[in-house]
């Protein structure tokens, strides 16, 4: 797991470098707010550890920052804060901080609820991976529900139609009279109806681009692809 700590106290990074050490963790120390937000956006690490007082950006202007670019909490933020009171705690909260921890820390504390922190990133990553697949599940169905609509909307009145077309293209082929429209028509209702069975035969169904970033089902059938 790659983790930012974000600290302008040296002991704080010694501790926190060698709880994380501990723990199996690679670790990007810096001092500076700024240079924080740089290299959360350019690692976009799954924990962040803060301090609340930095030069040029606090702590809490990076919490705010980290949840503005990531809506769906995939980074876990941790503070810490030398303050203690009711209305700074929560404000660490209302920034969007996951959890925080009072300065000073001892390592068994602090090796405790980095540990703590794990679970929860996992346990993050693991509902995220239900919720897609949820998503996913309820798309095939919608597909599926779609598809015996159209099956029973469509299929029926146009087997109807394409059975009156052929018929009188045989009327006019037997009259000697041109073809070439009820041709049209019958080859035309003829490519609708494929595309009704593809939907019905489609059991891994993707997307393609269609126009000015629309998408499509893809019904290539997987030998043509």
């Amino acid at each position: 797991m790659n983790v930012l700590v974000a600290d302008h106290d040296q002991a704080t990074h010694t501790l926190i470098g060698s709880v994380l050490a501990r723990l199996g963790h690679e670790t990007i120390v810096v001092t500076d707010g700024a240079e924080a937000r740089r290299l959360y956006g350019l690692h976009r690490p799954t924990l962040v550890i803060l301090d609340l007082e930095m030069p040029n950006q606090s702590g809490l202007d990076l919490c705010r920052m980290i949840r503005e670019h990531d809506p769906q909490r995939e980074t876990f933020v941790l503070v810490l804060t030398e303050r203690d009171s009711e209305d700074d705690l929560r404000a660490v909260l209302d920034a969007g901080a996951d959890d925080y921890m009072t300065k000073p820390a001892s390592p068994e504390n602090l090796f405790a609820r980095l540990t703590i922190a794990e679970r929860r990133i996992e346990q993050d990553r693991a509902r995220r991976r239900a919720e897609l697949e949820l998503q996913r599940a309820r798309f095939l169905a919608g597909i599926g529900e779609t598809t015996i609509t159209l099956q029973h909307e469509i299929n029926n009145p146009l087997s109807a139609l394409l059975a009156h077309a052929e018929l009188m293209l045989m009327d006019l082929r037997a009259n000697g009279s041109s073809t070439e429209q009820m041709e049209i028509i019958f080859e035309q209702g003829k490519r609708i109806a494929a595309v009704v069975r593809k939907l019905a035969e489609l059991r891994e169904p993707k997307s393609v681009e269609y126009a000015a970033g629309k998408k499509m089902l893809d019904l290539t059938a997987p030998e043509e692809q």
